[in-house]
């Protein structure tokens, strides 16, 4: 399987976790969760509804509407709901890149603590490496078209980015030890009183 199809297996378990929704519904939200940027067609989206329907994550239910033919809505069966926590648990290094990452940290919710971590700081470790990259390919290094400052520009905006990606990971790296400290003191201290 596909790194693309195991993250929108993710996405459309996750959403559906929350609601059973008809396909129209789930594309809107899958876009949601996605973004608008990355195109989902009707040809991607049911034929991974047909295949999860299949493996038994899903389930079929006819929804009625007045004067209509009725819609089909999805809805997670119990293996759904152990595929869900078996796809946020099993967070490796392909959910450190960028739509892979998008679609775990809008499930962060229902991610353990700990995984929630690894992939922060795994996530900062591939910004780090794109940063380095960047600075190593700067302007300078083109000679085909020296002194082109749109090129200039590019690149100063391509460093700008990504630092500002950094600072932002690096402030829920700190939110997520600070909760997680947090949690480990009220534990201790439920322990001490017993």
């Amino acid at each position: 399987m596909s790194r693309r199809s195991d993250m929108l297996e993710l996405a459309i378990l996750g959403l559906l976790q929350d609601a059973p929704m008809h396909g129209y519904e789930l594309r809107k939200q899958v876009h949601r969760v996605l973004g608008t940027v990355r195109a989902l067609s009707y040809g991607t989206l049911y034929p991974r509804l047909r295949d999860l329907v299949l493996w038994g994550y899903l389930r079929e239910v006819d929804r009625p509407i007045a004067g209509r033919r009725a819609k089909i809505t999805y809805a997670v069966t119990p293996a759904g709901r152990e595929r869900l926590a078996h796809l946020l648990a099993a967070a490796g290094p392909s959910a450190w890149e960028d739509e892979a990452f998008a679609v775990h940290f809008a499930f962060f919710g229902r991610t353990d603590a700990s995984v929630r971590l690894r992939i922060l700081e795994g996530r900062r470790a591939r910004l780090e490496e794109r940063l380095a990259l960047i600075r190593a390919n700067g302007p300078a290094r083109n000679a085909t078209r020296p002194g082109d400052t749109y090129l200039t520009e590019l690149h100063r905006h391509g460093v700008e980015s990504a630092e500002a990606d950094l600072r932002w990971i690096a402030r829920m790296i700190d939110t997520e030890r600070q909760k997680n400290d947090r949690a480990f003191r009220q534990v201790g201290d439920a322990l001490d009183k017993e």
